[in-house]
């Protein structure tokens, strides 16, 4: 049988589901464009579900983020932040997440300060924005609360007392404890997706929040792993608090995490709620650049898909996502096999030391853009004046060591789709 062609036509097509895809979908709609998001947004749920700005630089972790930007925009001019003002970054931070808000996922506001957040494992890290049922976790460790932090017989990857062994000397009083959730008492391996969306069930609720009455004692919070359900995380967080009768906050788990998924699956029904095209679990194949339009290929389950779109971002991501591809001799872009900035042979790629502060050259590689993220060939020349790009896909970042992946997506997808916009 012959499978007929499907045909979409946008004025803006988005390539990649990631946070930075997702964030282009978000303005470009709100700015009036008729979207396409095409892309496997597995990706989504391996992230923590911390939005950072700015983390660290290559000595410590940094408190006050915006301070570190001006040190960052001395040392690294060409870095993708030193294409954008303090106000593009606070902008596009604020409209995203007021967007997460009314799509029903709350998070902490932009501020001047990062927050110091907690790690599955009990270490730290400075985070500039979180999702409200962690953000309690913040301010309990700078209080130095009593708090106390539960775990779950079959649950692997989360300990609370590797939490508390790790922390315990610079917060004395937490303490830890180990329960069985309900319905899964056998001590079989237990899951925390499975957790969470058992936890969007009103009896389990209230057992589980039973169990937890009879263990708290003089606490004054109750930490857990992110379990606290999947599609109304704010709802359930405050039902269980009241009906335990203590602050409740999550620790994010191991990725795949609850709180990725939550992403995932949040922009998965609500982006074509905002009005756009959503292609999900899907790669594009090819793009042919014509004369007056940009047409992807496609192939789905039902058969092949074209995309006929005015301008296209692109905002496939690295390696694990598959945006960049590492061969024997260079990095290359996967797609459209646009120009690479990297390291002058693959001896360079690394650094002799692991640790180095530096960091590893190889992980600067990337696209490179002009101020208005067009992406450009080595002589500084834009591809086509249609084309953007977006997200940790950039080169002259290391988004790992600088604790700027979030952010990287955020502001440069709003700044893409701004130029657009203006470009008309």
């Amino acid at each position: 049988m012959i499978k007929k062609t499907r045909q979409y036509k946008s004025q803006l097509a988005v390539i990649g589901s990631g946070i930075a895809g997702c964030a282009a979908t978000v303005f470009a709609q709100a700015r009036g464009l008729n979207t396409t998001q095409i892309g496997n947004s597995g990706a989504l749920a391996y992230t923590s579900g911390y939005f950072d700005l700015l983390g660290a630089d290559t000595t410590h972790y940094l408190k006050k983020p915006w301070e570190g930007l001006k040190q960052l925009r001395k040392s690294e001019p060409d870095h993708p932040y030193c294409k954008l003002t303090d106000q593009d970054l606070f902008n596009s931070f604020e409209e995203f997440i007021n967007t997460l808000d009314k799509m029903g996922l709350g998070y902490s506001s932009p501020g001047v300060n990062n927050h110091l957040a907690m790690l599955p494992a009990g270490a730290c890290k400075p985070t500039f924005c979180l999702p409200n049922t962690m953000i309690k976790g913040a301010q309990a460790m700078s209080d130095k609360a009593r708090v106390l932090v539960i775990d779950f017989i079959g649950l692997q990857g989360f300990s609370a007392m590797e939490i508390v062994a790790n922390l315990k000397s610079q917060w004395p009083q937490l303490s830890a404890k180990r329960m069985t959730f309900p319905e899964m008492e056998t001590g079989a391996q237990i899951f925390p997706e499975v957790m969470a969306r058992a936890l969007e069930v009103p009896a389990t609720r209230k057992e589980f929040a039973r169990r937890l009455k009879d263990i708290i004692g003089d606490s004054e919070y109750i930490a857990m792993p992110a379990i606290l359900g999947i599609h109304r995380p704010d709802f359930i967080q405050r039902e269980m608090e009241e009906l335990v009768g203590i602050p409740i906050f999550e620790i994010p788990t191991i990725p795949p995490a609850v709180a990725g998924i939550r992403l995932r699956e949040l922009f998965e029904l609500q982006l074509p709620k905002l009005g756009a095209t959503v292609i999900s679990q899907k790669k594009v194949q090819h793009i042919k650049f014509e004369d007056k339009i940009i047409r992807l290929l496609l192939e789905d389950s039902y058969g092949p898909v074209e995309i006929e779109a005015e301008k296209l971002i692109l905002a496939s991501g690295r390696f694990l996502s598959g945006g960049l591809k590492a061969g024997q001799h260079e990095v290359k872009e996967a797609l459209i096999d646009l120009p690479i900035h990297q390291p002058d042979g693959r001896e360079n790629w690394f650094s002799e030391s692991y640790f180095d502060p530096a960091g590893h050259s190889v992980n600067r590689s990337g696209v490179m853009v002009n101020e208005n993220f067009q992406p450009l060939d080595h002589q500084g020349n834009v591809i086509d004046k249609r084309m953007y790009a977006a997200g940790i896909l950039l080169a002259h970042q290391d988004w790992i060591r600088q604790r700027c992946g979030a952010g990287l997506a955020i502001a440069t997808a709003y700044k893409a789709v701004n130029s657009i916009v203006s470009k008309g």
